[in-house]
């Protein structure tokens, strides 16, 4: 198994036929829709935009997120400036 700190750093992006995405480095959700997920990750905010979009999976410990629907776009919009730098994330809130 990996140390934490070296998984922390790690940041994977991966696009399976347009229908699926899975990301590491993923620090806390921002925002989700069917349209559109906002991600903050340790290489900054991630959008991802599409059709039906819906999460398959989280894992805030690990980093860990998978999406499923129509992925028509990922931008990343700013660099992260590391967790907690903008506050707790929707989830975090949500699930207090």
């Amino acid at each position: 198994m990996e140390p934490k700190q070296e998984r922390a750093n790690e940041h994977e992006v991966r696009i399976t036929n347009r229908e699926s995405a899975t990301i590491k480095g993923v620090l806390h959700v921002e925002s989700f829709d069917e349209e559109e997920i906002i991600l903050d990750t340790n290489m900054g905010t991630l959008t991802v935009k599409g059709e039906g979009l819906h999460i398959k999976q989280l894992d805030l410990e690990q980093g860990d997120f998978e999406v499923e629907g129509l992925i028509n776009a990922m931008q990343y919009t700013s660099v992260s400036k590391g967790k907690g730098a903008k506050g707790k994330g929707f989830l975090q809130r949500l699930l207090k």
